[in-house]
């Protein structure tokens, strides 16, 4: 383009100094002509009081005048043609500009039309607002990370459920989300200050992320706030490209109460093992709990009274309420008489079971997933093997808490579970609450969160590494109807041990009879 400028500046310089040459040469000959004559060409020239020679000289005038006449005529019109070819040239001149600095432009455009795109990925995806899905199995799950540790669903046949992440690609997205958060964090745009605090991945708690992979992976980053109750969380966004920031803002739980909601019928022992849980983790560790037991039926009725009774003396607690009803058992009644019951402001529901251990650290994660109107939370527990399986081959079973172990050989994660759930009541109200029709074990957690998904809410579903399941004997009974009795049967079996260790317990027939041979070999080859 620059060789293309200089040659039609060359060109155009030719030109006029070819016009300067033109109008000197008229010039000259003009002067030429209109000089006097000397005295020889005077002598050649008829006398002017000859016959001819006033007409003769008049005529040869009048021709000279003519020829000159007709040579400035065709000067111009060389010159008219010069200056329509300069004019031309200097079109095509202004147009090759033009093409250049449109094409110095496109990239510009080309830019802005890639922002343009990538935050429509954003709009497009799940990040703002719910979707209406059609069934449970569309709901894309997120998984959660800490600095060390990624808590993941899919597991395949060589991942672990709790593991370090080995992939490069995988370590590197984690890095450089955290990397970008405290970026943002420690250069806010018009906040900056003498007295801004600094952020370090130490202040890092935990993330959450999924990826839509028709538009990007979303990112949920919470991390410690100034206060002891308050938090800072980075929504991040990355449309298959340069990662984007989407949110960030300071979150307040100080004030957020949870209502722990827990359906029961007799299992005396076991709910005096939940409280036990509940006076370390809720009473002296958290202090925003409140407690609602709805028991059915009156057997035992006593027990679990006392055991309540005891807590709130020893502890000086108050905040619990006990809810008797008549009947069979049914969780799902259980849990929606206890959610309605509530008579204060709009509160943090958590619904569980008395088989549930969790951490105070869950409690915040409760929190910090749902916001009413908006999302609702769904966690994926850890659920506990039977203890005599696992550690069948020790002495002695260890205490709970050194059970409480995410691995591949200790549990897994209840992905096929949804009655562990945190709501807000009138996201809950609002909904519809649970079908009452079904009674028993099983079949109203799956409803509720079918509801949800089919609401524009968002529901966040991901394991958490402080919620697990206590394993228990299950049984099954008669009344249950077929498609519950299945669920429950399959339930029993993923609750007992990993498939590896089912197959030690099916093949230890063979096992010994391989052990027995081997000794046999060996001792004859002694002899």
């Amino acid at each position: 383009m620059r060789m293309l400028r200089r040659g039609l500046l060359a060109w155009i310089s030719r030109v006029v100094l070819l016009l300067l040459f033109l109008c000197c040469a008229v010039s000259v000959l003009y002067m030429l002509a209109c000089t006097p004559k000397g005295d020889e060409e005077q002598l050649a020239l008829p006398r002017a009081n000859g016959p001819t020679g006033k007409a003769g000289y008049q005529a040869i005038l009048q021709e000279q005048e003519e020829q000159h006449r007709s040579y400035i005529s065709s000067l111009k019109k060389q010159i008219a043609q010069l200056k329509d070819e300069l004019q031309e040239r200097s079109e095509q001149l202004k147009n090759a500009q033009s093409r250049s600095s449109d094409s110095e432009a496109r990239p510009e455009k080309a830019q802005a039309g890639l922002l343009e795109f990538l935050n429509s990925q954003v709009d497009k995806a799940e990040v703002h607002a719910g979707v209406k899905l059609a069934t449970e199995y569309a709901a894309v799950p997120f998984d959660s990370f800490t600095l060390q540790k990624v808590y993941q669903l899919e597991m395949g046949l060589t991942r672990h459920p709790e593991e370090k992440p080995v992939r490069k690609d995988k370590r590197d997205e984690l890095v450089e989300a955290i990397e970008l958060a405290l970026e943002t964090l420690n250069h806010p745009e018009g906040e900056s200050g003498p007295n801004h605090r600094l952020y370090a991945a130490s202040d890092f708690i935990e993330g959450i992320y999924r990826t839509e992979k028709d538009k990007g992976t979303l990112y949920e980053l919470t991390f410690k706030g100034d206060q002891k109750h308050e938090f800072k969380r980075l929504v991040l966004f990355r449309p298959f490209g340069p990662i984007m920031k989407v949110k960030n803002e300071k979150l307040n739980m100080a004030n957020t109460l949870i209502n722990v909601i827990v359906p029961l019928a007799k299992r005396v022992d076991k709910f005096r093992q939940f409280m036990q849980n509940f006076r370390e983790m809720c009473i002296q560790q958290d202090g925003r709990v409140h407690l609602t037991v709805v028991y059915f039926g009156k057997e035992q009725m006593s027990e679990v009274k006392g055991i309540l009774e005891n807590t709130s003396k020893a502890a000086n607690f108050r905040n619990f309420t006990f809810i008797q009803l008549s009947g069979e058992f049914s969780r799902g009644k259980g849990l929606d008489v206890g959610a309605r019951v509530w008579k204060g402001s709009n509160v943090l529901l958590f619904f569980c079971d008395v088989d549930i251990y969790f951490t105070s650290e869950f409690l915040n994660t409760c929190r910090l997933n749902t916001q009413p109107g908006k999302k609702v939370f769904y966690p994926v527990l850890f659920s506990q093997y039977n203890p005599g399986i696992i550690y069948g081959h020790h002495d002695s079973v260890p205490p709970l808490e050194q059970q409480l172990v995410i691995k591949k050989e200790t549990g897994f994660w209840r992905d096929f579970g949804f009655g562990m759930t945190c709501q807000y009541r009138s996201d809950f109200i609002n909904i519809g609450g649970f079908d009452l029709d079904i009674k028993g074990w099983g079949g109203e957690d799956v409803h509720l969160y079918r509801k949800y998904l089919h609401s524009n809410l968002i529901v966040v579903r991901t394991p958490v590494r402080g919620l697990f399941h206590l394993w228990h004997e299950k049984q099954c009974v008669d009344e249950l109807t077929p498609e519950q009795y299945k669920m429950c049967m399959q339930s029993k079996a993923m609750n007992e041990a990993s498939h590896g260790q089912l197959g030690m317990l099916v093949f230890r027939h063979e096992i010994e009879a391989h052990l027995r041979k081997q000794k046999q070999k060996a001792s004859s080859q002694k002899t």
